[in-house]
């Protein structure tokens, strides 16, 4: 067997990809934290929310496996948003603590930092699943009439959609996911394949946000993943959907106070092109 090769993206020593695990760790502890806002996502719908800098935000499965499809952007800004594809190679396909999601050109910098997981231990599994995926993408009513020749309003994208709406973005803000609590893998034919959540009652994902942020979430229609929702053996899943649960949280005032909000890249070139010059 052949040693695998090492990453393609590797960081000089005290870049932002060092992240400081103390200072994280310390945000994980809930002393002192006070609730903002909290809410439960019901089966097949969306959500949208903010969660400020220098707050911690948990999702969870409060009544059982349940796969969510997260959206995130900067605030002010909608431009700056979730860049997957540079998040699978400067951390990984599958997410877990000290993770980061990185945001889109020219910014690229974290939008938020994972602060705890329950399903870290998770793993690899024997055929080579892994949780919190960022491999493949939401669902979506296109690809549905593709494979199944039926519309159906309440794919994760159609929920995204409506999330955002409250907050003058559409369906072209909406953007490649973080598949919470999916596990998932690519098999020996290089396809990608999803397998039931192993996530319980009560497990949660949490993130510290590294700048001002606005969030979306959907509760997917093919609930844990465990019946198939395309292919010779499908079957509506509805009978394994369920709620997620969204809290956001003020940390102890005394856990942030030397932390600032992330910066862009800091590269301030002009991509090789040249200015006019009047003489």
């Amino acid at each position: 067997m052949t040693d695998t090769p090492p990453a393609a993206y590797q960081s000089r020593p005290g870049s932002i990809l060092d992240v400081d695990r103390p200072f994280y760790d310390r945000l994980a502890d809930t002393t002192g934290r006070e609730v903002l806002e909290s809410f439960v996502l019901p089966i097949r719908s969306g959500r949208a929310w903010e969660v400020p800098a220098g707050h911690v935000c948990r999702i969870s499965t409060p009544e059982g496996p349940q796969v969510g499809d997260l959206n995130v952007w900067n605030r002010h800004n909608p431009r700056e948003r979730l860049w997957a594809a540079r998040t699978r190679q400067l951390q990984s396909a599958h997410v877990t603590r000290y993770d980061r999601l990185w945001s889109t050109l020219p910014y690229l910098r974290p939008l938020l930092t994972f602060v705890a997981d329950t399903l870290e231990s998770y793993g690899v599994d024997a055929e080579g699943g892994r949780v919190h995926d960022l491999l493949g993408t939401r669902c979506d009513p296109y690809v549905n009439r593709i494979l199944a020749d039926t519309d159906f309003d309440f794919h994760c994208h159609s929920n995204l959609v409506r999330a955002v709406l409250p907050y003058g973005l559409t369906e072209f803000d909406v953007h490649d996911v973080l598949n919470v609590f999916q596990c998932t893998g690519l098999n020996a034919d290089d396809q990608y394949f999803m397998k039931a959540s192993p996530a319980r009652a009560g497990d949660f994902v949490e993130f510290f946000a590294e700048q001002d942020l606005l969030c979306a979430l959907s509760t997917c229609p093919a609930g844990d993943l465990s019946i198939p929702l395309w292919g010779p053996d499908a079957r509506d899943p509805l009978e394994v959907c369920r709620p997620l649960e969204v809290e956001v949280c003020r940390p102890a005032a005394e856990l942030t106070a030397s932390w600032e909000p992330t910066r862009p890249a800091a590269y301030a070139g002009l991509h090789g092109v040249t200015l006019p010059r009047w003489s």
